[in-house]
């Protein structure tokens, strides 16, 4: 079985990190021969943000997180989610859903496919 971790950059999406992780896992839980994990990324949030993530990595063994200081821009998460992966396979999606969960198993095939 192949590993693949989503990286999450996060900066207040209080209200999107638990509905982005229930939609995702339930999409990714469904695609055979792949274990996935999720990586979130709070870049310095001033909302609830952490406290949801901190939530979510609780009930979930297949959430960890790191927690910025302060913002320092969705680069800086993207790469020290990057650096935190030890997966096969990696993934950068926005918290907001704005990259359909429903993409993941057709990149990876292609993925696959290439080589």
């Amino acid at each position: 079985m192949k590993s693949v971790e989503l990286i999450v950059p996060c900066y207040n999406e209080e209200q999107m990190v638990e509905i982005f992780y229930e939609k995702t896992n339930a999409v990714v839980s469904e695609i055979e021969g792949y274990s996935f994990s999720f990586i979130f990324v709070d870049d310095g949030s001033r909302d609830q943000t952490i406290q949801k993530i901190k939530g979510l990595a609780a009930a979930h063994d297949n959430v960890k997180y790191l927690s910025f200081s302060r913002n320092f821009g969705k680069e800086a998460a993207m790469y020290a989610g990057l650096k935190m992966s030890t997966a096969e396979r990696v993934a950068i999606m926005d918290a907001d859903l704005q990259h359909p969960p429903e993409l993941i198993e057709g990149m990876l095939k292609a993925i696959d496919e290439e080589g």
